[in-house]
């Protein structure tokens, strides 16, 4: 647990507090982004609902409910939540109970705003059964990859130390028709066993030069550049679509200072070996 109790102690703090005549107002709980499991969200606010309740036993009127966040930046894991906890709140916290439920989307709003793209830098062909996963093995006789990035967990991946990546790599390549997939686990350039980016997925076969697309990366990504091996941030292109462009000009926001660094886009990034993105982390 990285902070705050659990529902067994709360009793014993709120004892504490009246003792110490510490006015406590509400109750927060965060969901880690890295849970999957939206039922945890059930447990959470029944147990907010029984500290609620043990607060009025010590005479504490609390009129707030934080339900953090952790939320990631897509649509489908926010409704997924919104299904499971509306009902919850109109039977613990209805309208009119004077209490007011806040939450703390950031990483939803910011998550989508960047995209990572990194460079595959080596690649290691291993064992079949030297990676395991909860995704199938290919066949004995198939190759198994290792793929290293000039990106890691001692920079834009920082947040996998502590949690599980909320992403699935997209790689950007022509596919071919009927190309085969392979294990693959996915690697940081530091050489360190803990810079290990996604355990297993199906790739196809990657060359170095090839590269990788991570979506949602918005959240969580920006640390300070760590000194280990003098890893650099990357370097940041703004996208736009035509569209946006033009709606822009339309605002009347026309600096070529302001708009210098963007680069035009018709639907998505498009990368090829004679793009100028540096492949250095």
């Amino acid at each position: 647990m990285k902070f705050g109790t659990t529902l067994k102690n709360c009793r014993h703090l709120l004892e504490c507090a009246k003792e110490l005549d510490v006015q406590i107002i509400g109750v927060k709980f965060h969901v880690s982004s890295a849970c999957k499991e939206s039922q945890v969200y059930v447990h959470a606010l029944s147990d907010a609902r029984c500290v609620f309740d043990m607060a009025g036993e010590f005479g504490f009127k609390m009129n707030m409910l934080d339900i953090g966040g952790g939320f990631t930046g897509t649509e489908f894991q926010l409704e997924e939540v919104n299904h499971v906890i509306s009902p919850l709140l109109d039977i613990y916290f209805p309208e009119g109970s004077g209490i007011k439920i806040i939450s703390e989307p950031g990483s939803y709003y910011v998550s989508s705003a960047f995209t990572l793209a990194v460079n595959i830098i080596a690649k290691k062909v291993v064992e079949n059964d030297t990676i395991s996963s909860g995704v199938e093995k290919t066949r004995s006789d198939e190759p198994v990859f290792m793929y290293y990035m000039n990106d890691g967990v001692y920079g834009s991946f920082a947040s996998k130390l502590s949690e599980d990546l909320n992403t699935i790599p997209e790689v950007h390549k022509k596919d071919k028709k009927d190309e085969p997939l392979f294990t693959s686990s996915l690697w940081g350039p530091s050489c360190d066993e803990l810079d290990q980016i996604v355990e297993s997925c199906l790739l196809p076969e990657l060359n170095v030069g090839d590269w990788l697309i991570f979506d949602n990366m918005g959240a969580d990504s920006f640390h300070e550049p760590s000194a280990f091996n003098d890893f650099q941030r990357p370097a940041i292109y703004y996208m736009m679509s035509f569209s946006d462009w033009y709606e822009m000009q339309d605002a009347g926001i026309t600096s070529d200072t302001m708009m210098k660094n963007f680069f035009f886009a018709s639907s998505c990034i498009q990368l090829s070996q004679e793009d100028s993105f540096s492949t250095e982390a």
